[in-house]
């Protein structure tokens, strides 16, 4: 019951495109009645006359009747565009007209449920993978009826303001669900043999729930996967789709039915060798490139060698938990104690999970506990036989009680973000971490986008070490890139952004720039310390070169603001007028009156020294605005050559 979500076109329903999960069989017919038909309706209730009126009754009687039934209100444009309809988006689509088991990543749909997430928010992502045909699409179903109610917000919409497992009547959630509707608002699933999800999808719109006490939220993302061995699928094209949902999941759930087999720990063994090679690879370049240049930097790089030692062993993936569907075999007879049930899950995955003498059977479990940082499992009986059928439409009063709830209790575990299921009080919904580290949605987008395009090249074929490293390290690099340039561009901002109004002599520039040049590159040093040395030095120098081009816009900014800027236009006229006078005075006072070379030339001076004067005139006439500009850099000047001088008598 995991197949092909399909989006549903805004313009086939009305005025509510986005169902409730509550609503009722007869309130679903009316509100996604197409929208023609409505209209058609409504027209024929509006014209239909009377049992007893006239027949025969005139085009002006007609509009006299029309006139008295429509409302003064009723035009056309009284029905409000259709909104867009939330639905399951294809971020990852298999095959192509060249080649079957082609990757195609669609960023532009991706982009456009990201961004629905404020920026710098963290992101926690829920993906579900296994067998095809176990049930996934129609547990997200569920998942998605269960955040309607209990999220703070959906997407870019408003405040839920019945936040809560409960309605005023007493009912819980999944009693409020009338019908799980295969299409309207759900991941589309449906009972038979067929496979129908193909590629991965994502839920249009992120539902955020509350992470702490002070208001603090996460972003909570949906992923449903095309279902492994179909028949159709090869193992490098499953291994490359479990990967992926791998990569970029903080929850996964690995969908098993009945139990859990041998076959299913080989099977996630094998697809979790991604980030075994990965990191195995990233530590070999780490003990080569990162001890030496440490040891040259003294205590500090010492400290620092210690710190990439204590994250070098730590798991790459966060949790994966193994979800057995249509358990069979609790002891526990009372239907309601959830928590005997509970019990007999640890037990049972403690028993899976131990060590074996056997040197496969051992490789196999250490693999797997070696690649996520905590492995759990939750049971569920089956949901009834009515739900398998082809024909079944999801109406949820024929889902077997138990069924329900332990899908209520295991929604709450899922989706705990405040520790409240957790008997160490750690929400077990982290927000998506590399190497530790919390991602934002712009962060984890650019992570998607480069592990897709990495699976977008090599196609079905199993990726080398050297590949996952390489795009790993490529989307860490590029983060800490742009990190470190708005490091530096944040404190030169205050100094000679566009918004700064003081000017800074260049040695005052030269120093600030230092300063934030430093600032900038210890944050880069903390983000960038995944890959290889040389990956990372290359981005280094990328951030220098973008510093360096930044740096000369700051400078220019800077000197606009000069109070000594464009004196130049004032001072050479000015200058050559009292060259001029000077030497007019002079030639009068020395030369004889009847000398005529001597008139000439003051004459010719005097007119120099008149064109000049005109000229001023003339510019302050058309250049008010700059002359005052002029007057205030002459006193900016000023000041700025008194404080000059009195800094140079001080360290006299």
């Amino acid at each position: 019951m995991d197949e092909e979500p399909v989006i549903i076109s805004r313009k086939d329903y009305t005025r509510t495109p986005s169902p409730s999960p509550v609503t009722t069989h007869d309130e679903s017919d009316h509100l996604f009645k197409p929208t023609e038909a409505m209209e058609e309706e409504e027209a024929a209730a509006i014209v239909q006359p009377a049992a007893n009126s006239n027949d025969d009754l005139s085009d002006d009687d007609v509009v006299d009747l029309l006139d008295q039934q429509l409302p003064a209100s009723s035009t056309p444009s009284r029905i409000p565009p259709p909104q867009e309809v939330p639905s399951a988006r294809q971020i990852v689509s298999i095959g192509t007209a060249t080649d079957s088991y082609a990757f195609t990543f669609h960023e532009e749909e991706l982009n456009t449920i990201l961004a629905k997430v404020p920026p710098g928010w963290k992101v926690s992502v829920v993906s579900v993978v296994g067998a095809f045909r176990t049930g996934k699409s129609f547990l997200l179903s569920w998942f998605l009826r269960y955040l309607e109610g209990h999220c703070t917000r959906r997407g870019g919409g408003a405040a839920n303001k019945d936040v809560g497992g409960q309605d005023e009547g007493g009912k819980k959630w999944y009693e409020r669900v009338q019908t799980l509707n295969q299409h309207e608002g759900s991941f589309d699933w449906r009972g038979g043999t067929e496979r129908n999800t193909t590629g991965m999808w994502m839920w249009s719109d992120p539902y955020f729930l509350p992470r702490s006490e002070n208001g603090e939220e996460v972003a909570v993302l949906l992923v449903d996967t095309q279902g492994m061995f179909d028949h159709e699928t090869t193992v490098g094209l499953t291994a490359a789709i479990f990967g992926l949902s791998t990569l970029l999941s903080s929850y996964q759930i690995y969908n098993v039915d009945k139990r859990i087999q041998e076959d299913n720990l080989q099977q996630l063994a094998l697809f979790s060798e991604y980030g075994r090679m990965a990191f195995e690879a990233e530590e070999k370049a780490a003990a080569m490139g990162v001890g030496k240049s440490d040891e040259d930097e003294g205590t500090a790089g010492g400290e620092k060698d210690g710190a990439a030692k204590k994250t070098a062993h730590k798991e790459p993936f966060q949790k994966i938990e193994f979800l057995v569907r249509d358990w069979q075999n609790f002891d526990t007879e009372d239907e309601s104690d959830i928590a005997s049930m509970e019990a007999e899950m640890a037990a049972y995955l403690d028993h899976v999970l131990a060590e074996r003498a056997a040197s496969d059977l051992k490789e196999t479990r250490v693999q797997i506990n070696s690649c996520f940082e905590e492995v759990s499992c939750f049971m569920m009986t089956h949901p009834g036989f009515a739900v398998v059928k082809n024909k079944y439409e999801g109406d949820v009063s024929k889902i077997e009680g138990l069924f329900l709830n332990l899908l209520d209790r295991y929604c709450q575990k899922v989706f705990d973000t405040t520790g409240i299921t957790s008997e160490d009080a750690a929400p077990r919904l982290q927000p998506k971490t590399v190497r530790g580290r919390e991602l934002s949605a712009v962060e984890l987008g650019t992570y998607i986008k480069s592990y897709a395009q990495m699976f977008e090249e090599i196609g079905a074929h199993f990726p080398k070490a050297e590949t996952m490293l390489e795009a790993t390290s490529k989307a860490n690099n590029a983060n800490a890139v742009n990190a470190s340039v708005d490091a530096y561009a944040e404190l030169m901002n205050d100094i000679a952004g566009p918004q700064a109004s003081d000017y800074h002599r260049p040695e005052e520039m030269i120093a600030a720039h230092k300063k934030a040049s430093k600032k900038a590159l210890l944050a880069f040093d903390d983000m960038a310390n995944f890959g290889s040395r040389k990956a990372i030095e290359d981005a280094r120098d990328k951030v220098m070169k973008k510093i360096e081009k930044d740096y000369e816009v700051f400078v220019s900014l800077n000197n606009g603001r000069n109070p000594l800027l464009g004196f130049e236009t004032y001072i050479l006229p000015m200058a050559i007028a009292v060259i001029s006078y000077v030497l007019r005075f002079i030639a009068d006072f020395t030369c004889s009156e009847w000398s005529t070379t001597c008139r000439a030339s003051s004459d010719m001076l005097s007119h120099i020294y008149m064109a000049v004067f005109f000229f001023l005139i003339i510019v302050a006439s058309t250049k008010a605005k700059q002359i005052s500009d002029l007057l205030e850099r002459i006193k900016a000047a000023i000041r700025m050559l008194s404080d000059s001088g009195n800094s140079k008598s001080k360290i006299e």
